[in-house]
């Protein structure tokens, strides 16, 4: 198996359900009926961002790309954690649309390359199940944390759990980080 997958595995279990955007604006006090407009913030800033990510994934180091994206992610979460207020939900929720563009088609590209060519689907399901159950897993306790502890504590965690993968990014032998 790709030494990726494992990354992006812990990468995943940083990345819980946007649903809990929509929680953390009920929290900052905007109307039930309106919180889910967060989620455009976080889906127009993903969209804005796709493109420019993907060509210029095709021109530099993966390995950079991917740690903006990780640092993008630490930084929403940071400011979703520490900054009350619409100015933390919004620019919070606007780098967590930033950190996909930046890492979901990349983690793909990443593993087309490091699988073998006769392995190459069974590495992308096993990419795809690997993810599944890391974004499982991180809404799970996302939600238990954030009902025992709240909701700074989730995003903390996920901050602690982002910078943790893009650690074990580089911590991948030379050859198996962008092959």
């Amino acid at each position: 198996m790709p030494a990726i997958i494992l990354v992006a595995f812990l990468f995943t279990l940083a990345r819980f359900s946007e649903g809990f955007f929509v929680l953390k604006a009920v929290e900052e006090g905007v109307a039930l009926t309106l919180a889910p407009l967060v989620l455009v913030v976080f889906n127009l800033s993903y969209f804005l961002l796709s493109y420019p990510a993907g060509a210029l994934s095709d021109r530099r180091d993966p390995r950079t790309i991917l740690t903006t994206g990780i640092a993008l992610l630490v930084a929403g979460n940071l400011l979703l954690a520490m900054v009350p207020g619409m100015v933390g939900l919004l620019l919070g929720v606007a780098l967590w649309g930033a950190h996909m563009a930046l890492t979901q088609g990349l983690f793909a590209k990443l593993v087309a390359g490091a699988a073998p060519p006769h392995l190459r689907a069974t590495s992308f399901g096993l990419f795809h199940v690997a993810t599944g159950i890391g974004l499982l897993l991180a809404s799970l306790g996302g939600g238990m944390l954030w009902d025992r502890d709240g909701a700074d504590a989730t995003f903390l965690a996920s901050a602690a759990v982002a910078a943790a993968a893009g650690v074990m990014l580089w911590q991948l032998p030379e050859g198996r980080r962008v092959s």
